[in-house]
């Protein structure tokens, strides 16, 4: 389930995520992700309407209905939660009903389910009684006491992909199809030689020697080109910066006249 919850710590951009762990310690191999979340935005003062976690106990069990008791102090109080949702250390979810007169800060709850009684007999450890409350153990703390290899899935281990080349058949367009088909979509089922008589080759050769003598002064004559664009390239330089000079000079001198006659 989703949940809302105020920090206060260092300033975090917006839409970064974060990560929650459950504990650290030395001894432990690893640790368990807890929770993952999404920071909404960054407030400079928060209305917190309870600071602390109130923890009540039941003094009287009816099934799925409750008394409660040593949450508040005043039927005041009660009266500003009733309908606010509660839950068991079992996590079976309630809701606040009403308080009563007497006993003076007790009230009525309702759950989802039948609430059961507290075992109090392991409690006491701390005062001598009993062997003393012990936290359930977590799957990777019982395996890493045991030397328990966690186990595998063979779905989830990666493997190398092989992938079958995959053959197509030639496309096969039937006569009848092939005959209705307009010039430009027709399909050569074969490539013809073909045969060059004395004449038309004749033609080619001409035609290839004529191409070569016209490329070869092309070439000369872009070279030719490239020989004589070094001079003008610095000529024009060479104008660019006069030009550059008289137009700085031109607008001193501007500036100058325009700064007497303002002042004079």
């Amino acid at each position: 389930m989703h949940c809302f919850g105020n920090l206060y710590g260092l300033l975090i951009a917006p839409n970064t995520g974060f990560s929650c762990a459950q504990s650290f310690s030395n001894t432990d191999p690893g640790f368990r992700i807890a929770a993952t979340g999404l920071v909404l935005n960054v407030e400079q003062s928060v209305e917190i309407v309870k600071e602390l976690k109130l923890t009540g106990h039941p003094y009287d069990i009816f099934k799925i209905m409750a008394f409660i008791k040593d949450v508040f102090s005043t039927s005041l109080e009660i009266a500003k939660f009733e309908g606010a949702s509660i839950k068991t250390v079992s996590g079976i979810r309630g809701q606040i009903k009403r308080a009563f007169s007497k006993p003076e800060g007790c009230y009525r709850t309702t759950f989802e389910d039948k609430a059961f009684i507290v075992v109090t007999d392991l409690l006491g450890a701390e005062e001598g009684e009993g062997d003393g409350w012990q936290i359930l153990r977590l799957t990777g703390q019982i395996r890493a006491e045991n030397n328990i290899l966690t186990s595998e899935d063979k779905n989830s281990n990666y493997r190398p992909i092989e992938r079958q080349t995959r053959h197509f058949n030639n496309l096969r367009v039937p006569q009848r199809l092939a005959a209705d088909l307009p010039f430009k979509s027709q399909i050569a089922q074969q490539k013809r030689a073909v045969v060059v008589r004395k004449e038309e080759h004749a033609v080619r050769d001409l035609m290839q020697k004529l191409m070569t003598l016209r490329n070869e002064k092309v070439e000369k004559r872009r070279l030719k080109h490239e020989e004589r664009r070094p001079p003008y390239r610095a000529k024009v330089e060479e104008n660019e910066e006069k030009r550059s000079e008289r137009k700085k000079r031109e607008m001193s001198e501007h500036w100058r006249r325009e700064g007497k006659t303002r002042y004079n």
